[in-house]
């Protein structure tokens, strides 16, 4: 894939060549779990997919200027919530931060509760008016010990309400075919977007900035 390329033709999607810069901050979490192992489409696995979107996202985003950090996460317990800096908001997107999504690989479980206040805290600390947070995500929120179904559900939902409590934009994307079953009660009806097809994820994920900045 084309990513460099491709990022010119994401760019204009959406950036309308405003003279004034948005007074807007993006933090993308990306779940690096083990499920994103499984099979996306032909030879290509779902975190291969990941992998695209992450670097077709940030030569879009780069190209137009925009403030935004991307990180990935996976968990080994409550204790033990791995936290990957794929580029924080004060470095630049550059081949040392191309070299560091390209080398994401999948692993371990997913405290998405755990993840998602991590990326508040450092999405707090902008000063930015506008705060989005985006996470990507294939599936519920799972762990080693009671963390899997209820448990897991609640606290992520209690995660994203304190997202909004604190003034961030909280919005999910993701592959997951069955999440129509649960991310309505999980983050609310109009704050996330399941995309059926995990191939069009890299130029959907863009489209979906574009669409979120705009409102």
């Amino acid at each position: 894939m084309q990513l460099r390329a491709a990022g010119g033709c994401a760019q204009r999607l959406y950036l309308d060549r405003r003279a004034r810069r948005r007074d807007l901050s993006c933090l993308l979490l990306a779940d690096l779990s083990l499920s994103t192992d499984a099979a996306a489409d032909g030879a290509r696995r779902v975190i291969d997919v990941i992998r695209d979107s992450l670097l077709l996202f940030g030569e879009t985003l780069a190209a137009g200027h925009e403030r935004f950090a991307m990180y990935g996460f996976s968990s080994r317990g409550r204790l033990d919530v791995r936290w990957h800096a794929l580029k924080r908001f004060d470095q630049r997107y550059d081949d040392d931060a191309r070299a560091r999504v390209a080398a994401i690989e999948p692993g371990h479980y997913t405290r998405l509760g755990a993840a998602l206040r991590m990326a508040a805290r450092e999405l707090r600390g902008e000063g930015s008016r506008e705060r989005l947070l985006l996470l990507l995500s294939d599936g519920k929120p799972n762990d080693r010990d009671i963390y899997e179904g209820r448990h897991g559900i609640e606290d992520t939902r209690q995660a994203f309400l304190e997202a909004r409590r604190a003034g961030l934009r909280p919005f999910c994307v993701t592959v997951d075919r069955e999440a129509g079953d649960y991310l309505p009660y999980l983050f609310g009806r109009h704050h996330y977007a399941l995309v059926r097809d995990a191939a069009e994820l890299p130029l959907r994920l863009s489209m979906l900035y574009a669409q979120l900045v705009r409102r």
